[in-house]
């Protein structure tokens, strides 16, 4: 897997209709306050910093990740970590793009 893949980054492969086609959860690793200024409906937020700790507890939920943080760049960390912990995970992007594609 090259470095953009392992990122989130590399050509949309992978697009956000498959995923969500694929009962997909929409993980909001941005802070809790700027998730409270505004969010995707339905979407979980648990920020990049915690984002770890809850590996085990995603795992349960047994489907697709779409990460998605402000612009981006928060959401390749945390796709990043997904997959390498066996997680099927996409980068979304930032949400508001995001929210547009859904």
């Amino acid at each position: 897997m090259g470095l953009l893949s392992m990122l989130g980054l590399s050509g949309k492969q992978e697009n956000v209709a498959e995923f969500m086609a694929k009962d997909a959860v929409i993980v909001d690793v941005r802070t809790p306050g700027e998730f409270q200024g505004g969010h995707i409906k339905g979407s979980k937020n648990i920020p990049l910093n915690v984002l770890s700790d809850k590996i085990s507890e995603i795992k349960k939920w047994n489907k697709p990740v779409i990460a998605c943080c402000a612009s981006g760049m928060r959401s390749a960390q945390a796709t990043s970590i997904l997959k390498s912990n066996g997680v099927d995970a996409m980068n979304g992007g930032g949400w508001s793009s995001l929210q547009n594609k859904l």
